[in-house]
């Protein structure tokens, strides 16, 4: 995928600022349950995050939801990211609850990737 970003607000008339997750299960390393990328905003002063934690963590509750009901509950699902960048990124969504709503957390750790400076309006 080689996204245009600066078409993004002419596609998502909605929400002209939001960025694009794809996720996908075919998977570099066996061992992991998702991969995904993130599309920033044209906005953002990035085009591609190498790891999104926030994102991950909606991919856990989608998982649950949608892909595999049945899943025995707590799970940690791992998400790769960042590959096409040639960043190794990994976030570890953990899945818990009876019932909903889901109790949704992350973990990884996080490495120094650049500075970028953020104007909030």
């Amino acid at each position: 995928m080689n996204p245009v970003t600066e078409n993004f607000p002419n596609v998502l008339k909605e929400m002209p600022k939001a960025s694009l997750h794809p996720i996908c299960f075919e998977v570099r390393d066996d061992e992991n349950d998702m991969h995904a990328r993130h599309f920033s905003s044209p906005y953002s002063g990035t085009i591609e995050d190498a790891v999104t934690g926030t994102a991950s963590g909606v991919m856990g509750a989608y998982y649950k939801t949608f892909v595999n009901k049945g899943t025995r509950l707590p799970k940690t699902l791992i998400v790769e990211q960042g590959h096409e960048i040639n960043i190794d990124g990994r976030v570890y969504v953990h899945v818990k609850g009876e019932q909903e709503p889901l109790d949704i957390s992350i973990s990884g750790t996080a490495v120094y990737v650049k500075n970028i400076v953020v104007e909030i309006e």
